[in-house]
């Protein structure tokens, strides 16, 4: 399993001049909000990719924990179907107003550590009243964040190359 950096780096994201996002760090969101409204969101709106390319797009419950979504599907859901074609995947959080979209590789969640397991219980029970487990992990590459676009607008890499 691997293990992104505990703390991302943060940039503008890549958006035409003429949206009028500003070229400074004025005003962007910290990595602490976006981690806060992960962890605290009730439903994730997994899009996956059709083996043919067209988009698939469902809500899920899952749980943010050490910078990964956990969510589950058995063999017979769409997405699990999907991500074994195509690993690539986006998460997005119910709001269009306080916005967090999550870019990655969906991964088996097999071999977690007993200690992360143990968060992403305890998290579906505070939620959702019963453990579920966790089936995939969401690996992020790119998170895009805002809470008003033209100001606030943020990127959150991962990986540089991204």
């Amino acid at each position: 399993m691997t293990n992104p950096m505990l703390e991302p780096t943060r940039s503008r994201p890549d958006i035409p001049v003429e949206y009028g996002v500003p070229p400074t760090d004025e005003g962007m969101l910290d990595w602490s909000w976006v981690t806060d409204q992960l962890k605290k969101a009730r439903n994730y709106w997994l899009i996956t990719t059709y083996p043919d390319g067209r988009q698939h797009c469902i809500p899920s419950w899952g749980a943010w924990v050490e910078n990964s979504l956990y969510f589950s599907g058995g063999d017979m859901t769409r997405h699990a179907k999907n991500l074994v074609t195509n690993r690539e995947m986006i998460a997005h959080l119910e709001s269009g107003d306080q916005v967090v979209i999550v870019h990655g590789t969906a991964e088996p969640a097999t071999n977690v550590p007993a200690e992360i397991m143990s968060k992403i219980e305890a998290d579906y029970v505070a939620k959702y009243g019963m453990g579920e487990g966790a089936t995939y992990r969401l690996v992020p590459h790119k998170v895009l964040a805002w809470t008003n676009f033209l100001t606030t607008a943020t990127r959150f890499l991962f990986n540089p190359k991204s």
